[in-house]
């Protein structure tokens, strides 16, 4: 009887117990007795801002430059980055154009009247500028009724340009007319380079070549002046008879003599005529009966190859110097001297070189170039100045070597 009791007093504690750990809503309190944490505010989420169409500010302008010169194009644009370019040239696109300007190297009389233009886009669109033209002038600041040209041998720039003592003469012209410092050959041995003068191309660099041995039929310099209307002569010292297409002989070497080389010179009994002994030289200066152009190569003593600086210094004083003063070359003549390679130097394939350019009429006094130049450009020149706009193989796209000269006006070319 008392255990009953005792359980039923115990079941009874247990189920007052229970009442009194009730809500008034019946439910369960939580056993915490810290209060709940109020819930973290949500920060709003900012919209991605959209992105903004590129909008040209600055519009490409036209160009115009001389013939060989660079020309450089432009275009300023906005919007959202990053932004892409894409030039153009009469419409079609230029592989590799993808920046906000465009440069040509050199530019070429058949750029001239070319549209350029670009296309500017982004991920939220493209707009296309307004057209640029260039324009080339073939003939500004250059245009020569007579050009000669006289090569030396095998000397680096600076014993002929930095030591005034070694060749007075020529140093005296380089003082007093106009001097390329950064000038190099293109090769080694000779004949490599005399080819680039006279063809735009090395085509060989083996010396003991002969015309009979290495006709060239490329595109050269002959080739040009005579589809021009021009005429020519090659005056070489030791020559031993006109027309001749032989070897070497003497201190005659006929590597120095690329036009003999020329298919359009030894094809014909009458171009041959062209080829002539350099004694021929000062009858024409006397007769005012030189060609257009004249290719001038003293023998192997008096160009400096087999003999001292000095010894080429006397002969070009005795044989050059009269044709500055002569008519009609002092108004519309130009004069290059310049030596086919270096010493010991290789650098751009055939050393640093002197390079002077005298034009009694035009040169700008004492000028002294800091563009990169090669023989290519000299070819490039020789046919510009005469007025042609056709250029064999590199000197294609030689940059022009008219900053040497100061008046665009064109004198009256003689021709013989």
């Amino acid at each position: 009887m008392l255990r009953a009791a005792m359980l039923r007093l115990s079941s009874l504690a247990a189920v007052a117990l229970l009442i009194a750990g009730c809500s008034d809503d019946g439910s369960t309190p939580s056993t915490a007795t810290a209060p709940a944490s109020p819930a973290s505010p949500v920060s709003p989420v900012s919209p991605t801002p959209s992105a903004t169409a590129p909008v040209i500010t600055t519009q490409p302008a036209n160009v115009t430059v001389t013939d060989g010169q660079p020309a450089n194009f432009a275009v300023v644009a906005s919007g959202t980055a990053p932004l892409s370019y894409q030039w153009r040239k009469n419409g079609s696109a230029i592989a590799g154009a993808t920046a906000a300007t465009y440069s040509i190297t050199a530019s070429t009389a058949g750029d001239s009247g070319s549209v350029f233009s670009v296309t500017v886009g982004n991920a939220a669109g493209s707009v296309t500028s307004s057209k640029a033209v260039l324009t080339v002038d073939a003939r500004a600041g250059v245009s020569f009724g007579h050009v000669v040209i006289v090569m030396e041998e095998n000397a680096n720039y600076s014993n002929v340009v930095e030591d005034a003592s070694t060749m007075p003469y020529l140093h005296s012209l380089v003082t007093g007319y106009g001097v390329a410092t950064q000038y190099y050959a293109n090769t080694h041995p000779s004949i490599g380079n005399y080819m680039m003068l006279t063809t735009g191309q090395i085509l060989t660099n083996d010396d003991s070549e002969t015309p009979e041995s290495f006709p060239v039929s490329a595109d050269n310099i002959v080739r040009e002046l005579s589809a021009n209307g021009k005429t020519w002569k090659a005056y070489a010292e030791d020559l031993p008879s006109v027309g001749y297409i032989g070897g070497n002989t003497g201190n005659y070497a006929v590597r120095h003599v690329p036009l003999a080389y020329l298919t359009d010179v030894q094809d014909s009994a009458t171009t041959r005529q062209g080829l002539v002994p350099f004694t021929q030289f000062a009858k024409d200066l006397a007769s005012e009966s030189l060609p257009n152009f004249s290719f001038v190569t003293p023998n192997l003593c008096d160009d400096a190859h087999n003999c001292a600086l000095s010894v080429a210094d006397d002969w070009l004083k005795t044989n050059i110097a009269p044709l500055l003063t002569s008519t009609p070359f002092k108004n519309d003549g130009l004069l290059i001297v310049t030596f086919d390679e270096s010493q010991n130097d290789d650098t751009h394939g055939g050393g640093r070189v002197a390079a002077v350019f005298i034009s009694p009429a035009f040169s700008k006094k004492g000028y002294q170039s800091t563009t990169l130049y090669q023989h290519q450009s000299t070819l490039r020149l020789m046919l510009q100045g005469l007025g042609i706009t056709s250029f064999p193989g590199a000197a294609a796209t030689a940059p022009a070597m008219t900053e040497f000269f100061s008046s665009p006006s064109t004198p009256s070319p003689s021709t013989p």
